[in-house]
């Protein structure tokens, strides 16, 4: 019988841990932190892994490590391989009350005011042993972030990602499911002057001035490209780069701004606010969950979308213009949600 090639032989398999750790984290002290041991002992673990595969896999920097090309390569082997084997060894229920499973959520903030404390009353009642942990979601693509198990789950609006998915069909590595949909409205003070029924037109919506809401900082959004496609503009004198921060600024000033309906309760002051439709047309959002193939048979990852997608429909019961999703919403112009 022939010897295995000298890496898989001499090779401790503890060590892709700390490989898969390290390449999510880039950042040797992160990765130790996070796996629970020192700082030595992760150099020495890629010491070990490096003389074992005879490879250079990271190179350091002022800010943590760079993988090389060679890790880059073994990485999605060794993802699949830890999903696997974690799988093989899961059991068949899920049990979240004996778990003890932690589980990585990105969500916007807008988002994540929804969620978060529809998942933590769910978790309560049910004496769960699971540690959910949110991340902030500043990109429209999370593909990445999937990819690279900085999270196990993203949720928000991808209209963009969603389009291609249903380009790649099965041969994706990302799976989405859809959760609810809603729609945009303007937000203002409940004294404005344009809070009147039937004061709030195209003309004095453009008259008016406004914050924008943008989650990258970019000077233009899509209810200005709307405006832009009826040969309009607005005057905005704020950016901001959180809903909530919108909702704080008009309650207290003469500007408006643009909302999704469903996050009104989440504001906290919404009892000062007024609501208005849009004089205008403008494309709705739709919510939906995205995850990496890797987790598709786990059940423990089953049981995290199952529950992000119950918490969805306590959301979209409880908020008076949520409509089930799937449901378009018209529009003029190209939007996302990132960006009003």
């Amino acid at each position: 019988m022939n010897s295995p090639p000298l890496p898989l032989r001499t090779l401790d398999l503890n060590l892709l841990k700390v490989f898969d750790v390290v390449m999510v984290e880039r950042n040797v002290t992160r990765a130790a932190g996070r796996l629970a041991m020192t700082q030595p002992a992760v150099s020495n673990a890629l010491r070990r892994l490096r003389e074992s595969t005879q490879q250079e896999l990271f190179v350091p920097h002022a800010g943590g490590v760079t993988p090389t090309a060679a890790a880059q390569a073994l990485w999605p082997v060794v993802r699949e391989s830890l999903q696997r084997l974690h799988e093989a060894l899961e059991a068949e229920v899920f049990d979240p009350v004996a778990a003890g499973q932690s589980f990585t959520i990105a969500m916007a903030d807008a988002t994540a005011a929804l969620f978060v404390p529809v998942l933590v009353a769910a978790l309560q009642r049910q004496h769960s042993g699971v540690n959910l942990f949110f991340v902030p979601l500043n990109t429209r693509d999370p593909r990445p972030l999937l990819e690279q198990g900085q999270a196990d789950a993203a949720v928000g609006f991808f209209p963009e990602v969603n389009a291609a998915l249903q380009v790649e069909g099965s041969d994706s590595a990302t799976r989405n499911l859809a959760l609810y949909a809603c729609r945009y409205v303007c937000v203002m003070r409940r004294e404005h002057p344009l809070a009147r029924p039937g004061a709030l037109t195209l003309q004095t919506y453009c008259d008016a001035e406004h914050v924008r809401v943008s989650f990258a900082g970019r000077p233009r959004g899509f209810v200005d490209e709307s405006l832009a496609a009826l040969g309009l503009k607005r005057r905005v004198i704020v950016t901001v780069n959180q809903f909530s921060t919108a909702g704080s600024v008009v309650q207290n000033t003469d500007l408006l701004t643009v909302l999704p309906r469903s996050f009104l309760p989440a504001t906290g002051c919404q009892a000062q606010l007024a609501v208005s439709e849009l004089p205008f047309k403008l494309r709705g959002i739709d919510v939906g969950l995205l995850w990496h193939v890797r987790h598709e048979r786990s059940p423990g990852h089953r049981w995290l979308r199952q529950a992000l997608a119950q918490a969805a429909a306590e959301i979209a019961a409880q908020v008076e213009s949520v409509v089930p999703a799937g449901a378009a919403q018209g529009g003029a112009g190209k939007g996302e949600a990132t960006m009003l």
